[in-house]
């Protein structure tokens, strides 16, 4: 006889999720007993930290993260971390523990009423399996549908019982029927499809690429590459992507689209054909009216997430798998003969800049920290004033190396850094957070702590929401309240959680300090660094 609890570990050990991501309340001890060996356990001192620490893992690794939260009051707390999850298009498996079955009716002390509710609409699927024999394929399921595209968290609902229950030989079988499957990925368009749009792109008079964040997750970085350079194709990346679909140091690369809705078609005018690559058409903020697209130009999109493509106010639209669409499409499309340029990159080495006031502005410092940070380094971003200055000075040249929230919420930066660095030990990861923003997940610096995680998170502190000020003179919304957070003592509170904390004076400390803990990492470090509040460009 098997019991539930060991049919679930098995299943977990061969969808490879053996790191859980958690922070325990007595409705999850169940599950956590006799903790086996190979498995890992990450501690988070708040569920929405713990969420955004599996939200990090799961991009950096590409494999979908565990995490078990308690009952309704921990999936409560979660949910602006779920919300982010979600919009991050994250694989993610969220559990929760809910009270034995016998009480459930009665509604008991931590009973999850309506458990399935509470997380929508945020996740793909949640489901409390009817009998304890039903968990082991009901998480299989989880894991199948979490990583079908598009790719997003789902939540099952686990009463604490059920893990002692045995299975009886035709349970255990059924088990392991539902640990072995396996779903095959996005699969590559018609290609007959492909073909017209290969003869679109071949007749256009000036084509332009956007790409997005899911050339990245899908692993299609080269395929965007060698498309861009078999055409000659400009490359515009698309407005708040969380991850980068293009390298941009290459001479194709023309920046970032602003992401208003008037000021987006006009930056596109003359180009006669609109090729959109993993990312939605478009994630506009704020309004700015205007044309969806320049007069005569027609727009494609290629996406592996319908709802995306349903959505999306102008244009066609391809849905299939991104990396053997675009492959397909490369090999359609007839090279271009005067793209030599094409294949050289921008390597000019980045020097540090001299100090322009006292404080030293956010561009000095993003330069600063720039001309320090290692070529290798995975950047995590959560300073919305200084995204402009980071953009200026950060040039993301290899897959795998930026992640930044697209769900508009703050909570994910501190955390999410954790849980790329444990996914990702082998490279360096910077963290750039603003000290209003670190306050929503300020205790992921105990877990970097405690596990030793060497993350170098780099504070541009100016004491504001100046993001929100900056929206106030944008909107015309004058005498709002609550956008000053003076008295923040951000090394105060690193230290109290166990990190190592510097306050840079100037540039050229900002960038010693960034080299050393980069370099010679053992465990986290939190560099703050006084900066002037600069209002960003729309």
């Amino acid at each position: 006889m098997t019991t539930v609890r060991a049919a679930t570990r098995e299943l977990l050990r061969s969808r490879g999720a053996t790191t859980v991501f958690g922070n325990p309340g007595s409705t999850e001890l169940p599950f956590l007993q006799d903790f086996p060996e190979d498995f890992r356990y990450v501690l988070g001192l708040q569920e929405a930290v713990v969420v955004g620490m599996a939200d990090g893992h799961a991009q950096a690794t590409g494999r979908t993260a565990l995490v078990n939260l308690h009952t309704a009051p921990g999936v409560g707390n979660a949910m602006g971390a779920i919300v982010t999850a979600a919009a991050n298009h994250t694989p993610m498996v969220v559990t929760a523990g809910q009270q034995v079955r016998a009480m459930m009716t009665m509604e008991a002390l931590l009973t999850n009423v309506d458990a399935t509710l509470l997380p929508r609409p945020a996740v793909k699927w949640a489901y409390e399996p009817p009998r304890p024999q039903d968990v082991p394929a009901a998480l299989a399921r989880a894991f199948h549908i979490a990583e079908s595209a598009p790719r997003g968290p789902v939540f099952l609902s686990l009463p604490m019982d059920d893990f002692d229950v045995e299975l009886d030989a035709a349970e255990a079988r059924a088990a392991r029927y539902a640990t072995a499957r396996r779903l095959g990925g996005p699969a590559q368009a018609d290609r007959d499809e492909v073909e017209a749009l290969a003869r679109r792109l071949m007749t256009a008079v000036d084509p332009v690429l956007v790409t997005g964040g899911a050339v990245d997750a899908e692993g299609a970085w080269d395929a965007v590459v060698a498309l861009a350079e078999r055409r000659g194709l400009p490359v515009w990346a698309s407005p708040n992507e969380g991850r980068v679909g293009f390298p941009e140091t290459h001479p194709l690369y023309q920046g970032v689209l602003p992401p208003a809705i008037g000021p987006l078609a006009q930056t596109l005018a003359g180009h006669d054909l609109v090729l959109v690559a993993g990312a939605p058409v478009f994630r506009y903020y704020p309004y700015v009216p205007g044309p969806l697209l320049p007069e005569g130009t027609e727009l494609t999109l290629i996406t592996s997430d319908p709802g995306e493509a349903a959505r999306a106010p102008v244009g066609d639209a391809l849905v299939a798998g991104l990396r053997p669409t675009l492959e397909l499409l490369c090999e359609l499309v007839d090279k271009r003969a005067d793209d030599e340029a094409a294949h050289r990159a921008d390597d000019t080495p980045v020097e540090v800049p001299e100090a322009d006031g006292e404080p030293m502005s956010a561009s000095i410092a993003l330069a600063a920290i720039a001309s320090a940070a290692p070529a290798d380094t995975v950047w995590v971003n959560e300073s919305p004033s200084n995204i402009q200055a980071f953009r200026d000075h950060v040039r993301i040249d290899r897959p795998g190396s930026f992640l930044m929230t697209t769900g508009g919420g703050l909570g994910f930066g501190l955390a999410a850094a954790v849980g790329a660095q444990l996914g990702r030990p082998g490279r360096p990861v910077v963290a750039l957070v603003g000290d209003g923003s670190a306050q929503y997940a300020i205790t992921a610096l105990w877990t970097a702590a405690a596990y030793r995680v060497p993350v170098t998170f780099v504070v541009p502190a100016n004491r504001e929401y100046a993001i929100l000020k900056w929206f106030g003179r944008f909107e015309n919304t004058p005498g709002v309240p609550g956008l000053d957070v003076p008295g923040l003592d951000l090394c105060a509170l690193a230290r109290g959680y166990g990190v190592p904390a510097h306050r840079a004076t100037d540039p050229a400390h900002l960038a010693e300090l960034v080299g050393a803990a980069t370099t010679s990492p053992d465990g986290p470090v939190l560099i703050e660094a006084p900066v002037t509040a600069v209002p960003p460009a729309l």
